[in-house]
């Protein structure tokens, strides 16, 4: 079983968790977004940051290290969990690892539902890779409320270290922030010792300004990553929601000390995408945000493109992408 220390902390963290603080309405309500200028800053970064070479698989290296490689299908098995385990524990071939000087490389979590914990903490075992699973009638979180509750009690006691919760769309499309920070308590309270990430659904929230009040809520009800999509919404993860998320971020780590995490998911599938998310993150919240303890990829095939990419690094030629499967 995935182990935490007596402060709280995942095993590859080092920063104090966020205990959450007093809902703070006027905070909240001065939160805006300029769509334009957000939309602005997010087209430049794709065309701005490139890195060839030794950088590049230096980037893509981290990339890996911060990847949740997850399987959340209905026709999820025990033996398909266990190949995405193993996968996890070596998740680029060993010879380019040694190659580039990273033999001992793993993903950040493996990210599965509840009746997978089991197969998933039993085939990570000692590896120290944390299994993380979706919580609360995701990925809609319309199912009742104790139950929410106690699917993440439950997933905390099968031992998922990490909890990916959703929020109740309702409580931001009616304003009704009382009602989120206090769901969102509740379920930072019902995973105890496991680290809690906030899904958004950003992609059904309607503005810009309400992912930055909803944002800033969850880490004041004490979430410890805020997360912008399930992967089933028709819009998931993109730059200028990633923009207002992470800045929401500095500003509630400017107000408070604490640092909280960021996971864009779904959507993301090539490695010079995830250079640019990268590439946000180092330039919005610093170097210390590039750690798996407070950046993680929603993501699957992704790994497989990365992966891909650093064979050309170190061979010079492309693979078929068929030969990385993930499962």
């Amino acid at each position: 079983m995935q182990t935490i220390s007596a402060t709280g902390t995942l095993p590859q963290t080092v920063e104090p968790r966020n205990p959450g603080t007093a809902l703070d309405l006027d905070w909240v309500m001065r939160a805006t977004a300029n769509r334009s200028a957000i939309e602005r800053r997010a087209a430049t970064l794709p065309a701005r940051r490139l890195v060839k070479k030794d950088h590049q698989a230096a980037w893509l290296a981290r990339a890996v290290s911060c990847i949740d490689l997850t399987t959340l299908a209905g026709d999820d098995t025990v033996g398909r969990v266990r190949r995405l385990c193993a996968k996890a524990k070596q998740p680029v071939r060993a010879d380019l690892l040694e190659a580039i000087g990273l033999p001992d490389l793993t993903v950040g979590a493996v990210c599965v539902y509840h009746d997978m914990i089991a197969p998933a903490v039993e085939a990570l075992d000692g590896s120290g890779i944390p299994v993380a699973a979706v919580s609360t009638g995701f990925p809609a979180g319309l199912s009742p409320f104790h139950l929410r509750v106690q699917e993440i009690k439950e997933s905390v006691a099968a031992g998922a270290a990490e909890i990916d919760i959703v929020i109740s769309r309702r409580h931001v499309l009616t304003g009704n922030w009382q009602a989120l920070y206090d769901e969102m308590r509740t379920f930072r309270d019902a995973c105890g010792d496991a680290h809690v990430k906030a899904i958004l659904a950003t992609g059904e929230l309607g503005t810009l300004s309400n992912v930055a009040k909803a944002s800033l809520i969850c880490m004041m009800a004490g979430a410890d990553f805020i997360k912008t999509s399930t992967g089933k919404e028709s819009v998931n993860a993109t730059l200028p929601v990633s923009l207002v998320m992470i800045r929401a971020i500095r500003d509630f780590y400017d107000a408070t000390g604490y640092r909280v995490g960021y996971k864009p998911a779904g959507g993301i599938s090539k490695a010079k995408d995830a250079i640019t998310y990268l590439a946000l993150i180092k330039e919005e919240l610093g170097d210390r945000w590039l750690r798996p303890d407070l950046f993680r990829f929603g993501a699957s095939s992704l790994l497989g493109d990365i992966e891909r990419q650093i064979e050309h690094h170190v061979t010079g030629a492309y693979s078929a992408s068929w030969r990385h499967a993930m499962a």
